[in-house]
């Protein structure tokens, strides 16, 4: 196959491919010699077929895919020889649309290639490590949100008024249209006040009730009620307050440390240590891989294709309408046009996404079918009785994959890099790295 080039401007190629007639008719025939051997038709032995007739019998089909393995073959040799990477899928399209057969096929291709990332000297590269140590106050509010969440009810003084957050033990019955329904009544159930837990508008018709009070509750169920016999309909509960109890903290002792499988309270405090300060690093980590990157972004530079930089551009644009217009869930809102700054923003994640990617490479560095599998495992945590299902789908499709992948891998990347980098720790409090957090938010 004849093959010319017609662009060479920056990252831009262009070539003519020109498969001649004579070449694919040498591959029909090559095809059709490999199957004659097996071929059987009326009038003829096994293997005895002639080829005019085989030919007449199989030759349009066997002409395209003659012809689309002589374009993929001629592609592949291409960036074999020139070590040329698509940036993105090259466009292919045949270019005399009328062709007949016996005449040549004219093949066009364009492609944008990947440019060459220079090389980094990371030993000149210096990054700051912020440190926070878990202090004795921080592990003691840890210790008093702990205690909240195993909090106790107590029973208020005779006459209290309930209020929200306290817990109202109630009998129930639930009447649509003056029937009982279906699950919707209980006895001596402990219903906490701003939980959230019952039907909108049930719980704050309860703020203000005192123990022995009746009262007739009316809501409505949603339109989208799991129930479809009850969805949208108006229902009135017959509710009996036997208690009303507020909440009291549990005491901060042994016994609250077995709660949450430490065996004493040393042990508990110990562990709530080591989570705080596994909590400070993965944050600490995520300051200093901001630090590294923009220490990166000044180091190197080097031309982008402009058809990564435009689909990214576009990604940033989608995803930041949809962030400060969260009430839109869909995607008819027409094109969103990248701004200059989202333009800058794409051509940074671009740059430094394909300096990443050069520098993984060079170091071997791999993301194992361990990692992988531990990525698809948390993802399925999201779908509660679907894990299966998730992870089926995962295994399925490359895309998914990638989109899991990617992250591992760059954070390995990441790692590599710091490994070669001067790295320096800093001391700090809480506050400050909360802080240090908060700024790559508003960048």
């Amino acid at each position: 196959m004849q093959v010319t080039e017609t662009l060479n401007e920056g990252l831009k190629r262009a070539y003519e491919l020109i498969l001649t007639a004579e070449e694919l008719d040498a591959k029909v025939n090559a095809k059709l010699a490999e199957a004659q051997p097996e071929i059987e038709m009326k009038g003829f032995r096994k293997g005895k077929v002639p080829m005019p007739l085989l030919k007449k019998q199989f030759g349009q089909r066997l002409m395209g895919e003659s012809m689309q393995e002589a374009i993929d073959e001629a592609m592949s040799k291409h960036f074999e020889d020139s070590g040329d990477r698509p940036a993105l899928q090259p466009e292919v399209k045949m270019t005399n649309e009328d062709w007949k057969e016996g005449e040549d096929v004219n093949v066009a291709m364009s492609y944008e290639k990947l440019p060459e990332v220079p090389e980094v000297d990371l030993s000149g590269v210096e990054i700051e490590k912020l440190v926070v140590k878990a202090d004795d106050a921080a592990v003691d509010e840890a210790l008093a949100s702990l205690a909240e969440t195993a909090q106790d009810f107590n029973d208020r003084a005779e006459g209290a008024e309930a209020q929200d957050g306290d817990q109202v033990v109630i009998d129930f019955v639930g009447k649509v249209d003056g029937e009982a329904f279906e699950g919707g009544a209980a006895e001596d159930y402990p219903l906490v006040l701003g939980s959230g837990s019952f039907i909108p508008g049930f719980e704050e018709q309860l703020t203000g009730v005192k123990a022995g009070d009746e009262k007739a509750v009316e809501v409505n169920f949603p339109e989208e009620y799991g129930a479809e016999n009850l969805a949208g309909k108006a229902a009135v509960f017959d509710v009996t307050v036997k208690a009303v109890k507020e909440p009291v903290a549990a005491e901060i002792d042994d016994e609250l440390s077995k709660k949450f499988g430490a065996e004493d309270l040393e042990g508990l405090k110990g562990q709530i240590r080591e989570r705080l300060e596994a909590e400070y690093a993965g944050a600490a980590r995520q300051v200093m891989k901001r630090g590294l990157l923009d220490k990166l972004d000044t180091l190197v530079t080097f031309d982008l294709p402009p058809s990564l930089v435009e689909a990214e551009a576009k990604q940033i644009a989608h995803q930041l309408y949809h962030e400060e217009h969260p009430e839109d869930h869909g995607h008819d809102h027409g094109e969103i046009e990248p701004t200059e700054e989202h333009n800058s923003l794409a051509e940074r994640r671009v740059r430094l996404g394909l300096l990443l990617a050069e520098m993984g490479q060079k170091a071997e560095v791999e993301v194992t079918d361990a990692e992988m599998t531990q990525a698809i495992m948390n993802q399925a945590r999201q779908y509660p009785g679907q894990e299966r299902a998730f992870f089926d789908f995962v295994r399925q499709n490359a895309q998914m994959q990638q989109q899991l992948r990617a992250p591992i891998f760059e954070d390995k990347v990441i790692d590599y890099i710091a490994e070669q980098a001067k790295v320096s720790e800093k001391e700090v409090t809480k506050e400050e790295l909360q802080t240090a957090v908060e700024a790559l938010d508003e960048e």
